[in-house]
Order: structure tokens, then sequence, then C-alpha cells
């Protein structure tokens, strides 16, 4: 049978790529832009709470306006005709005066709701302008955030790629059977070893120790016998 020595080559680059692929998926730039994109993504959400009630005061504030503006137009109307000296009534033109009075006096109310409406509706417009400045800051950190992400990314990718080309290369001249094996048992294992190097009676795998007749025995065995850790269930390479 064939050495088992290259085993732990190939072990060595399975951990390698591991550590890759451990960094790959918690590089710090990952929390980076999740940090900015939910932030873009709350404040997004305040802005659209923020718009229905302004929206809401900018409509009140037009309907008084257009109120106030109706109602000086029909003061002024009824102004003209008090002066034009087409009534020559006395009654008919204090009537009239006390018509141009209501209408007036109307006008003035419904003017200050509009301002009424319209000082409360200032404050809200500088919030929701406060909040659209910091959500045009914070997506500017997230296009920056992404661009960073995208280049460790790339240059993870290329690491593993480069890594797992060796990692195939040393495996090509392995058995299949006995890399199938291999791959059984480093998914079986939670410290993802396949194979472990026999040092003295200890498994370099999980760093406990073999029964001394079965490290005898493996070690009298030829070579590439196949023997496991009872502990880690790794392949034994003595």
């Amino acid at each position: 049978m064939e050495s088992l020595e290259p085993l732990l080559v190939v072990q060595e680059h399975d951990l390698a790529l591991d550590r890759l692929r451990h960094r790959h998926a918690t590089l710090p730039e990952r929390d980076q832009f999740a940090a900015a994109a939910a932030d873009v993504r709350a404040l997004d959400a305040e802005i659209e709470q923020r718009r229905p009630p302004l929206a809401e005061l900018a409509r009140n504030e037009a309907r008084y306006e257009d109120e106030a503006q109706k109602l000086s137009g029909q003061a002024d109307a009824a102004n003209a005709k008090l002066y034009s000296g087409e009534i020559t009534s006395p009654k008919e033109l204090q009537a009239l005066q006390a018509d141009v009075d209501q209408l007036r006096r109307h006008q003035a109310a419904v003017e200050e709701q509009a301002i009424a409406v319209m000082e409360e509706r200032e404050p809200l417009e500088a919030d929701l302008a406060a909040l659209l400045a910091r959500r045009a800051a914070r997506s500017e950190d997230l296009t920056a955030a992404e661009a960073t992400l995208a280049v460790a990314v790339a240059s993870f990718d290329a690491e593993i790629a480069a890594e797992q080309v060796v990692r195939d290369e040393s495996a090509a001249g392995l058995d299949a059977p006995i890399v199938a094996l291999y791959e059984r048992c480093r998914a079986n294992s939670s410290s993802r070893v396949g194979a472990a190097r026999l040092v003295g009676h200890t498994c370099q795998g999980c760093h406990l120790t073999i029964p001394a007749t079965e490290v005898d025995a493996l070690r009298k065995a030829p070579p590439g016998t196949i023997a496991h850790c009872d502990n880690c269930g790794a392949i034994l390479v003595p």
C-alpha cells in the first residue's frame, strides 16, 4: 500500500483553506458594510414615517391659504361695491360694511390657522432635512464600504483559489478511495482533522493518548495501513 504521508500535506492545505474561508466570512469590512446598510435602512424607515404627517400639514396649510385668499377676494369685491356708488341706501351700505368686516375677520382667523400650521410644519421639515442629510452621508459611507469589501473579498478569493490548486495537486497523487475516506473523516470531525500524525502514543489531531497495544500494532503494520484514532476518528499516520 502507498504511504499515507501525503494525506498530512493535504490536511495542512485543507486547514489553511478553512482558515482563509473563515477570515473571508468574518472580514471586518463585512461588519462595516452591514452597519452602514443597517443605518441607511433605519434612516429610510424614519424618513418614511416623517413624510405623511408633513404632507398632511402641508395640505392643511395650503387649504387655509386658499380659503384666506378666497375670503380676501370676497372682502375686496364687497368693499369695492361699498364705495362704487351703486348702493345709496344707508341700510344696505351698513349691511354691506358688516359683510366686509365679517369677511375680514374670517380671513384673519383662517390666516392665523395657516400660520399655526406653518409654525408646526417648519421644525418638522428641519428635522426631516437633517435626516435626509444624515441619510445622504451614510449612503456615501455604504458605497465606500461596499467598494472596500469588494476589494477584500477579491483578495481572499484569489488566495483561496491559489490554495485550492495546491491542495488539489497534493491530493492528486493519492488513490481516490483514500482521499474519499479522509474527506469523510474530516467532515465528521469537529476540529476538521481527517488525518493526523501519531507522535509516540499521542494523536496530533486531538492530542489524546492512543492505547499502547493499538500503537504497537499500527507501527508493525505494512505502510499505508489504515487505522483511526478512537477519540477523534482521524486517519493515523505513524
